[in-house]
């Protein structure tokens, strides 16, 4: 398989899988609190995590550890929480078109604090799809049926979050392998996780006897297994032979299937966010990097 075609296999595999995490945190937060949700998806990952990939964590030095400490925590744990929270206020599928910012944030990072220079075209993709966020956003402050729609700014922070953790990725860990960088991401981020749960009001003695906390913890555990441990070992390796910003496309892809997810569940989606969301979508043909091959 060349690596033309199979980067596009790989964007659409994480687009399935990811684009799906947006109804299943929403399933989670029915038996959960966000607090809950976050910390068990983490601790939850980090044991499938060290069961398979425990021997890739040898043989890295200091330096290597504090990149791969630092994008733990920007990659994963901020934006876990953050996510669970946004959903308890707005859709699910609002919150994944929002979550289209993220090649936005890419871009912007790289040019100011990697010093990767930016094209006319994709400097148009990022007018273009924060227009259509400006629109979204506008949207559900007005909506009634949304929830509170100051809550669409963790979304954004979650975005942020990504984009800071794709180009430390792509320009501090070159060479680590995909698998060691995922499980030292859980490794450096499972004890401040447990903490938060240890914290947390979860009923320890009587959960089990609960089926809505246990059906809630089983979408966790799906969520946990394809949508972080898997996905995020695909997404590191998509990343050693893509760029940054053709890796984060992703973002403009999942969308359709977290909007298809959302109608099943009876979610609405009106004229302004088709709109909206025409517009950030479209910034994929902007924003991501297109090279001839040689």
């Amino acid at each position: 398989m060349s690596v033309g075609v199979k980067k596009w296999v790989y964007l659409i595999v994480l687009s399935i899988i990811w684009g799906s995490s947006y109804i299943l945190i929403k399933k989670g937060l029915v038996g959960l609190t966000p607090i809950q949700l976050g910390a068990f998806r983490i601790l939850m990952t980090t044991l499938i995590l060290l069961l398979v990939g425990y021997k890739s964590l040898w043989g890295w030095s200091f330096e290597h550890w504090k990149w791969l400490a630092f994008t733990g925590f920007f990659g994963t744990f901020f934006p876990s929480f953050l996510f669970a929270f946004s959903e308890t206020e707005i859709n699910s599928s609002v919150v994944a078109v929002l979550n289209g910012l993220t090649p936005l944030f890419t871009i912007i990072i790289a040019y100011f604090f990697f010093q990767q220079s930016v094209k006319k075209k994709q400097l148009g993709g990022v007018l273009v799809g924060f227009t259509g966020t400006i629109i979204l956003v506008a949207q559900e402050f007005t909506m009634a049926s949304s929830g509170d729609g100051r809550y669409v700014f963790l979304v954004v922070m979650a975005s942020l979050c990504y984009a800071i953790n794709v180009n430390t990725i792509k320009h501090k860990l070159v060479g680590v392998a995909p698998m060691a960088i995922a499980l030292a991401n859980f490794i450096a981020i499972c004890i401040p996780a447990l903490i938060l749960l240890m914290s947390s009001s979860f009923p320890w003695s009587s959960f089990y006897t609960d089926t809505t906390i246990l059906t809630s913890m089983g979408y966790i555990f799906i969520l946990s297994l394809f949508g972080t441990a898997f996905a995020k070992v695909l997404f590191n390796e998509l990343l050693t032979f893509s760029s940054a910003v053709f890796s984060i496309s992703i973002t403009y892809l999942l969308p359709i299937v977290a909007i298809g997810w959302g109608l099943l569940d009876g979610e609405s989606f009106g004229g302004l966010q088709w709109l909206a969301s025409g517009l950030i979508l479209g910034g994929i043909y902007l924003v991501t990097e297109t090279k001839k091959a040689p």
